[in-house]
């Protein structure tokens, strides 16, 4: 009894020591970002520029989508600035005639408000007739009627441009959003990487803001390794990693930590913003294990599969 608690004792001891040294997981995998490419308008496909697998780089063509409804709205909004262009040079016709007038307007008005002050002086000395200075204050109520109804014209004149400067403005601001949405018929790779599982065909709708192409971004490859909890404490950042792909077996890639999970879910239920890392495999209840995510040294050098297993060793 007493050399089989000693051996349990020892073990127990040996086991302290090595995970003290050596921390290993097979409970890794490789990840990368799948990047959504998702069109900003709507439209019929009419090409496709890529074939499944395919390697792009950042501003390859993917997909063409129907120009032909956002050229058409295009020639519309352009009618519609150079129709506003049309009023608004009429408008200032009409504004410098009606300024024309309005100054004769206020011409004869001072014209008749001098004769009337001329007629009501004489008539003081009874030079002129009570008719007569009747006459001159008629005159000037006129050319005052005249001149209000110049300045009216002037006011809506004014009025009118101002409006068809407006319907200008807001048909170059239509102009502008139709250049905008006619430029994003032409879908781009917006990063280097690979398609991934590509099901567009022409003749299919491409919906705003619904992916439509998976492109496995060649810039974000990382291995996701979830260590038990008592492993973590002695890990830092930049730390060397060993790491060994089943794709590529026999060989051993170095490595180093960029991070150490801070937080894990509990539900498996909630997987949102915390990961959920499964504790037990069949019915042997495990530690938990945190996330431990390891950056390649020479992952530009290899060819990674995104979800393929790995193994990984670190040495705290």
């Amino acid at each position: 009894m007493t050399l089989v608690l000693g051996g349990l004792l020892a073990a127990f001891v040996a086991y302290e020591i090595a995970t003290s040294i050596v921390a290993y997981t097979d409970d890794a995998y490789v990840r990368s970002d799948l990047v959504g490419v998702a069109p900003q308008v709507t439209g019929q496909i009419v090409a496709v520029h890529v074939v499944d697998n395919q390697t792009v780089k950042r501003g390859d063509p993917l997909v063409t989508i129907d120009p032909v409804p956002f050229q058409l709205v295009i020639a519309q909004r352009q009618a519609e600035i150079e129709e506003a262009r049309a009023q608004i040079a009429a408008d200032q016709q009409e504004i410098a005639v009606a300024q024309d007038n309005y100054n004769a307007t206020v011409a004869t008005e001072q014209y008749a408000e001098e004769t009337q002050r001329r007629m009501t002086s004489l008539s003081s000395t009874q030079d002129v007739s009570r008719q007569t200075l009747d006459r001159s204050s008629e005159q000037l109520r006129v050319a005052q009627a005249a001149r209000d109804t110049a300045n009216s014209r002037i006011v809506r004149a004014r009025a009118q441009l101002a409006m068809h400067q407006a319907a200008q403005a807001r048909a170059e601001a239509e102009m502008g959003t139709a250049q905008w949405q006619l430029a994003r018929t032409h879908v781009v790779a917006p990063t280097d990487g690979t398609i991934n599982a590509l099901t567009t065909r022409v003749g299919d709708t491409a919906r705003e803001n619904v992916p439509l192409i998976g492109i496995v971004d060649a810039h974000a490859w990382r291995i996701v390794a979830n260590y038990k909890q008592d492993y973590i404490r002695g890990f830092r950042e930049g730390g060397t990693a060993w790491v060994w792909l089943d794709s590529e077996p026999w060989h051993l890639h170095r490595g180093h930590i960029a991070g150490v999970a801070r937080g894990i879910s509990r539900d498996p239920e909630a997987q949102k913003l915390l990961p959920y890392v499964a504790p037990s495999t069949d019915w042997i209840r495990l530690q938990r294990r945190f996330p431990v995510t390891i950056t390649l040294d020479d992952a530009d050098g290899l060819t990674l599969f995104m979800g393929a297993d790995a193994r990984t060793v670190i040495f705290p």
